[in-house]
């Protein structure tokens, strides 16, 4: 309760000062996720990755709900034709999940993916504005390390869903996609690399070319700590990247390669963004606490929280719904039912 006041008092001061100013929006958890914006609805979605939950936060009354699924769940995206079913990465495989009323769900597999690197597992992923599925993987990853060279970013609709194609390849760990307010350029993260890339984006067709590096943190490794995790864009088209261990979320400018601003985290491990609030103008953070010492824990009590950060002078575009089912009923695309 006393960092929450904390908070509070911060964004009133920062927003007096003409700054940011950062408050929290949930309790910590061990790994939040994915933020989504569902605009229909006025609900953000996240998850708790390793522990399989979907969480919907109502912006109205700030109620705060979750359902848990059996395995690592990233991402979470709201489907266009039923809002009330979502699709997301369960493991390897993408599944339908439909949210009762009770706070229970039913859940369906769609497909499978990367059969060839079976302790693989989905890590993030959006929609385009046709409701394609933009779906990426990373390798097995312990406390040893990252298994490289097995991610995958696999471009999915009803067509291809037995088949989805690939994309980029191979990878490691596959994050933060965001495409430009002329829907012409799309921009990606492969996290180890420390770079965002840009490509030229086909809207009819789907197809990527031409790949260029739009922004490089090594260029600021006396300024900036931690690799590159998810991203989202504003209306300027500006990318707002999170940094995982980096402890802030950064905006940087892809036609330039500047780093603009940096707004800092009470968290260390700061996993993804997304813009929302009715008005776009809220930037939500999701933050770890997963990785954290007991030690470190304690000095970061809040990590693992969803934070939204306020007074950034810009706002997000609407972000995408996924166009693959009507319903989880719809057998055009996806067989099995759990």
């Amino acid at each position: 309760m006393e960092m929450k006041v904390f908070l509070i008092l911060n964004i009133i001061c920062s927003i007096a000062a003409a700054g940011p100013g950062v408050f929290l929006i949930t309790d910590p958890v061990d790994h939040s996720e994915c933020p989504t914006w569902d605009s229909r609805n006025n609900l953000l979605y996240f998850v708790n990755i390793h522990a399989g939950e979907i969480y919907r936060y109502h912006y109205e009354n700030e109620e705060i709900e979750v359902i848990k699924l059996d395995g690592e769940i990233a991402p979470v995206i709201p489907s266009k034709r039923d809002p009330n079913l979502l699709i997301a990465g369960l493991n390897r495989s993408i599944v339908a999940v439909e949210w009762n009323q009770t706070s229970s769900s039913d859940t369906r597999i769609l497909t499978t993916l990367s059969n060839q690197f079976p302790t693989s597992r989905v890590n993030d992923g959006k929609a385009d504005n046709q409701g394609r599925l933009w779906i990426g993987t990373m390798g097995y990853e312990n406390s040893s390390g990252l298994t490289p060279n097995q991610g995958v970013l696999y471009q999915v609709a009803c067509k291809t869903l037995n088949s989805p194609l690939v994309e980029i390849a191979p990878l490691n760990i596959s994050n933060g996609m965001a495409w430009n307010k002329a829907n012409d350029k799309l921009y990606y993260i492969d996290t180890p690399t420390r770079q965002v890339v840009e490509y030229a984006y086909d809207e009819e067709s789907g197809i990527i070319s031409n790949r260029r590096v739009a922004f490089d943190m090594r260029n600021y490794s006396d300024r900036l700590g931690g690799n590159p995790d998810g991203m989202t864009i504003d209306e300027d088209d500006n990318l707002w990247v999170a940094l995982f261990g980096g402890g802030a979320v950064i905006k940087v400018n892809p036609a330039n390669g500047q780093l603009l601003q940096i707004v800092a985290i009470p968290a260390e491990d700061v996993t993804s963004v997304m813009w929302g609030g009715p008005n776009l103008d809220v930037l939500y953070v999701t933050t770890s606490r997963y990785s954290l010492s007991q030690e470190d824990r304690l000095k970061q009590p809040v990590a693992g929280a969803v934070f939204g950060v306020v007074g950034l002078y810009t706002k997000g575009l609407p972000m995408n719904a996924v166009d693959l089912l009507g319903s989880i009923d719809d057998q055009s695309c996806g067989t099995t039912r759990n």
